[in-house]
């Protein structure tokens, strides 16, 4: 398999992982599930499950982690900390499709970070994948109408998604500025000890203002997902994509996840697939292929 379909597979199986994560996100809070708590205590069992796997190079590695402890310490709090805990609280005030809106910025700011940062350039194909791509995004979400485009109304939890967009966004622009020298899940595993340092006062904190969870069966089958499939599967995924073929052309693959949204709204909640869904879909395909063209 070339370095390309690998890297390909990869982005499209995450993502389509975390777009069922923004639908579980959405169903934990109606079961009142405290979304600081369960980005703790995901973190601890993800940690816990692939210690076994990582604790032998991360051993002899000390050295390496020390030397590059500065950029896996804003890795850790962006990637870890940061992301996952905005994301649930901010989907107790916002719908998830404006969750997933908020996410198709990402890859702009990728874009606009790399140059910054000249970590990576972008050419006129990813520029052009990246306008036709949000094309795609803009036509499922707001069903191709534009009065619903002009009537949109933003809430705080649109905004708080915000700060979870900047925060994945210079993650996976700083996961590309140095060559790490850890093996997939062990660079998770570094970056979960790190971000659960910042995730701990957190936890407490909700504890602090009365916001308990319930051990029930829900709970558990909850944190099951979010630990097995968007945090250990979907985050080596992502970090491996990245370091095949770079954070500009990985992040171009997030617009899927409006389209895996709608997907799999026609799947388990029995809804039509509507001609604005083709629209979306050519737009979004067509928005990666040239993202993915060479100069």
């Amino acid at each position: 398999m070339s370095k390309n379909t690998l890297a390909y597979s990869l982005l499209v199986t995450a993502t389509f992982v975390w777009s069922a994560n923004f639908i579980v996100g959405k169903l934990s809070t109606l079961f009142q599930v405290p979304p600081l708590t369960l980005n703790f205590y995901r973190w601890v069992l993800v940690w816990f499950l692939i210690l076994p796997f990582t604790y032998k190079e991360i051993l002899t590695k000390r050295l390496k982690i020390k030397k590059n402890i500065g950029l896996l310490i804003i890795l850790g709090i962006t990637g870890v900390s940061v992301f996952n805990s905005v994301v649930y609280f901010a989907l107790n005030f916002t719908q998830v499709i404006n969750a997933v809106l908020m996410i198709s910025i990402i890859p702009v700011i990728v874009i606009f970070l790399s140059s910054i940062l000249k970590i990576e350039k972008f050419n006129l194909f990813q520029l052009l994948g990246l306008i036709v791509s949000l094309t795609g995004v803009l036509a499922i979400i707001f069903q191709a109408d534009l009065n619903k485009i002009l009537s949109l109304v933003f809430n705080k939890g649109d905004l708080w998604m915000l700060v979870a967009v900047l925060s994945w966004a210079t993650y996976s622009t700083l996961l590309k500025k140095r060559k790490l020298p850890f093996k997939g899940l062990s660079l998770l595993q570094i970056l979960i000890t790190i971000g659960l340092f910042f995730l701990l006062p957190q936890y407490l904190g909700e504890h602090f203002i009365g916001k308990e969870v319930t051990f029930n069966k829900a709970f558990f089958l909850i944190l099951a997902f979010v630990a097995i499939f968007p945090s250990i599967f979907a985050f080596y995924a992502w970090n491996k994509s990245i370091e095949l073929i770079g954070a500009n052309r990985a992040s171009i693959f997030l617009h899927l996840m409006p389209l895996f949204g709608a997907i799999m709204a026609v799947v388990i909640f029995n809804e039509k697939f509507e001609m604005y869904h083709f629209i979306g879909a050519g737009f979004i395909v067509t928005g990666i292929y040239l993202s993915n063209r060479k100069t």
